[in-house]
């Protein structure tokens, strides 16, 4: 694991230090989807998670469900969730109602447990 910046070295009276973030080369975006009736998963990989990326995957939830049922999608308050391109297709799209989780509450995301 690659760190971003360089460690402190370790010397008498004092530890090593590591900084808390890392590089992450190779990493993924996974966008998922539950259907909490009957625990069906829609889910999609993509390489960066903005809202281009997010719209395409409401686009495949809109096109994978039965259109006569309104979806209720909970989601964290990430930005790209709240972008103005995605309110703008959201209102195209008024079936698709999306909720939004309290900030620090990722253990009430089914979907990251």
């Amino acid at each position: 694991m690659d760190r971003t910046q360089k460690c402190l070295p370790m010397f008498p009276s004092r530890l090593g230090t590591l900084v808390h973030d890392y590089k992450r080369p190779g990493t993924t975006t996974l966008f998922a989807a539950l259907s909490v009736t009957d625990g069906t998963l829609i889910t999609q990989c993509q390489p960066r998670h903005r809202h281009q990326e997010w719209i395409r995957f409401l686009e495949t939830i809109d096109r994978e469900t039965v259109t006569e049922y309104d979806l209720h999608l909970i989601v964290d308050n990430y930005a790209t969730h709240k972008h103005p391109k995605v309110k703008a297709w959201l209102k195209k799209h008024p079936r698709l109602h999306v909720h939004f989780t309290p900030t620090s509450s990722s253990w009430s995301n089914l979907i990251e447990g």
